[in-house]
């Protein structure tokens, strides 16, 4: 009788029988090689940035409260020393730019500006769908700051450097004549209006988003966060 033999799968032994003595097994190949998992959270500002954006808006709100004060007379009741809020006022404002001169040295601020700085064309899609109140992510493309944080910072800083000029013709008087200073009053007093106005918004979007809160608190914020409201960002 002839004797038949096959080859198992993955050895030479009989079909049912024992492996043959000596015989080699092939390691089953595996993938164990997994994509890394990125980290749940991204930074997003440096601890200079944060340290100049809390310096910052401490003296831009004492410059608004003690404007307040100055100028709503049902407030300027309650101040017995006029004189002193007048001082505080005019060195909070005279301080104002110092914090963000002083954060220069950092990298990571000057990169920020940059940043700031720099109008794409997916800026003006992000502006044309505020216009139109469309809210979705993907009508508003954005990087690290969307067009309407570029918008406003720059109008902030032309505020601050106009409010400062402004005040500066109003605290010396021999700086200029009487029609320059009159002037200087009269735009001071309306473009701090609008300052205010514009703050209290620029609050109030924050309070509207915790994760925008919580990364210039803390530094970082999300991926979800990041992936879904600046989609153009690369951390």
């Amino acid at each position: 009788m002839r004797r038949r033999s096959e080859d198992a799968p993955g050895g030479g032994a009989a079909t049912g029988g024992a492996p043959a003595a000596g015989a080699v097994h092939a390691p089953v190949a595996t993938d164990t090689a997994t994509a890394p998992q990125r980290p749940a959270r991204v930074r997003r500002f440096s601890r200079a940035e944060r340290w100049v954006h809390r310096s910052t808006g401490a003296l831009m709100g004492v410059c608004v409260l003690t404007a307040a004060f100055l100028y709503i007379p049902q407030l300027a009741e309650l101040v017995g020393r006029r004189v002193l809020v007048v001082t505080v006022h005019e060195w909070s404002g005279l301080l104002l730019p110092l914090p963000l001169l002083a954060g220069l040295v950092s990298r990571a601020l000057r990169a920020d500006l940059r940043r700031l700085n720099r109008f794409a064309p997916y800026d003006r899609r992000w502006l044309r769908a505020a216009r139109r109140r469309d809210s979705r992510p993907e009508a508003r493309p954005a990087g690290k700051f969307n067009a309407g944080q570029k918008v406003y910072a720059a109008w902030i800083a032309g505020a601050v450097l106009v409010m400062l000029g402004t005040g500066l013709l109003m605290w010396f008087t021999r700086l200029a004549p009487l029609v320059l200073r009159v002037g200087a009053t009269f735009v001071h007093d309306w473009l701090a209006l609008a300052v205010g106005i514009v703050l209290a918004g620029h609050i109030g979007m924050a309070f509207a988003d915790p994760e925008a809160r919580r990364g210039m608190r803390t530094g970082w914020v999300s991926r979800a966060w990041a992936e879904r409201e600046h989609r153009l960002w690369r951390p």
